[in-house]
């Protein structure tokens, strides 16, 4: 990462300001953070051009949309045949995510299903992908830390 993409403490606090009241102004967000409304305007813009801030999708939680069931699938994939393996799990709507990882999987999959018949078709789906050799599936019981950044937003706002 370059470091001209990297956060400052004055945007860790614009994002923390954010994290507290989502559907704050520009103008409640310059009064809190104790800048002008064009420079909190500039710098949101900038956040967002350089994907500090993430999408809305990241908000939208599957179980609302009747899929409660979370797993975590490791892909071992012919290494050849990687990006059409990649390619082809965007085509899966369950698959929320896929990271390449090291270690003996290739890739680790974030997918959701509506119950255990739901999940037997996706994983079924996952290891029809040509390329495919091999598949672990973990299936989530309980979230325990669900998904935050506002410890490092605090720490980088604390630099000051």
């Amino acid at each position: 990462m370059r470091n001209d993409d990297l956060l400052d403490v004055t945007d860790a606090r614009l994002l923390l300001a954010l994290a507290d009241n989502p559907r704050a102004t520009a103008i409640a967000l310059a009064e809190q953070v104790g800048l002008s409304r064009n420079t909190v305007q500039a710098r949101l813009a900038k956040l967002e051009e350089r994907r500090g801030l993430g999408s809305f999708e990241r908000r939208v939680s599957p179980a609302s949309l009747g899929y409660p069931l979370t797993v975590f699938a490791t892909v071992q994939v012919l290494q050849r045949r990687l990006g059409e393996v990649a390619v082809a799990l965007t085509g899966i709507p369950e698959v929320i995510q896929v990271h390449s990882v090291s270690g003996p999987a290739d890739l680790l999959v974030y997918a959701v299903a509506a119950d255990t018949d739901d999940l037997y078709r996706i994983a079924g789906m996952i290891l029809a992908i040509p390329g495919v050799e091999r598949t672990n599936t973990s299936v989530v019981t309980r979230e325990i830390v669900g998904y935050r950044v506002t410890p490092l937003l605090n720490r980088l706002a604390e630099t000051r």
